[in-house]
């Protein structure tokens, strides 16, 4: 159990939370002692790993921040001033004890990180597929969680010094860029969208809602305002995401040829904490499918996943008919930084 906290602890100092990791240590001092924390982990029935749970743990008290529940917190939490360990320690196991019934059923779900700025990352990927079939594209997410990114089109982004999207928009990305860049100027358009998820959100329930941003780490006031700004844009353009199981659902979308568009079948940092067995499934999936693909009716496989579990994040697409494989870039994993390798042959 304490060695999820370490491993989530180094993943939050190196994505640039030092507030959650100082948090989690304050949490995992806690449950070595035996404190409130001990009472709402230590029995936990799966992988605290595989389960992320001292990022739900997190997720919990930041919602008990954001929904002003636990007012005691808040004084202690960004963009207060003054915020941080030494003022969230004296405050914190009272807060355990006193929400033990709210924290225990946010335990309960998965976590739902939909970080909108991986769309900095995954538009590269979709101009590439755009250029080389020269169609409009079909999208199809898996592991969508609210949705947000699968409306990227009706973002604006700052890629280097060149610019592609909606200047209008309320969501903009930036991220440091280094590289090339990919076809910007590839005609794009995007001619139906479907996602789905295991336990989807729906943005139009407010306490499904807190829970999506109750997930954005307290000290990063960016993202979260990012997250507002694709949440109203998800919720204008009326997305959906669908409940079901990855591989069925895949099965079920490629059965047929759409011949006219571009199928992509799309995912981002969500793979590795599927069942292997689910993965092998849709990998053959794709396979099947990518046999039969046509110029007319073709199938790209986009992904922005690490290759290992503590490795930096890639962007590749395996592209039919063929099923070439393209490393595109490599990207921190919120997306804030990309390094973009693809020369466009």
């Amino acid at each position: 159990m304490l060695a999820s906290f370490a491993r989530q602890i180094g993943w939050c100092d190196s994505l640039g939370s030092p507030f959650t990791a100082g948090l989690l240590r304050l949490l995992a001092a806690d449950l070595a002692a035996g404190g409130p924390t001990a009472a709402l982990v230590d029995h936990w029935p799966g992988d605290p790993v595989a389960d992320a749970l001292p990022l739900r743990l997190a997720g919990a008290l930041h919602a008990l921040v954001l929904s002003g529940a636990a007012p005691e917190l808040a004084a202690t939490y960004p963009p207060r001033a003054g915020a941080g360990p030494e003022r969230l320690g004296p405050v914190l196991p009272g807060v355990l004890a006193a929400h033990r019934a709210f924290i225990g059923g946010f335990l309960a779900s998965p976590p739902q990180t939909n970080e909108v700025g991986r769309s900095g990352v995954l538009l590269g990927g979709f101009l590439r597929i755009a250029r080389d079939t020269g169609l409009p594209l079909a999208l199809l997410e898996i592991g969508a969680s609210a949705g947000l990114n699968t409306v990227w089109d009706r973002f604006h982004y700052r890629l280097g010094g060149a610019s592609w999207g909606d200047p209008a928009s309320p969501v903009h990305l930036a991220p440091a860029w280094e590289g090339g860049l990919p076809p910007l100027d590839a005609p794009l358009r995007v001619a139906s969208r479907r996602a789905c998820d295991l336990s989807p959100i729906d943005l139009e329930d407010s306490a499904q809602r807190l829970r999506l941003r109750a997930y954005v780490w307290a000290d990063q006031r960016e993202r979260l305002a990012r997250l507002e700004g694709a949440i109203a844009v998800a919720r204008a353009a009326g997305q959906r995401v669908e409940r079901a199981d990855a591989a069925p659902w895949v099965r079920a979308h490629l059965a047929e040829a759409e011949t006219g568009c571009a199928t992509i079948l799309y995912h981002s940092i969500m793979w590795q904490y599927m069942p292997r067995e689910t993965r092998e499934s849709i990998a053959g999936t794709l396979r099947e499918r990518g046999a039969r693909a046509t110029p007319e009716a073709p199938l790209a496989w986009l992904r922005f996943e690490p290759p290992t579990p503590e490795a930096r994040p890639e962007l590749r697409l395996t592209l039919w008919p063929g099923g070439a494989e393209h490393r595109l870039a490599t990207a921190q994993a919120h997306g804030s930084q990309v390094t973009w390798l693809d020369g466009g042959a």
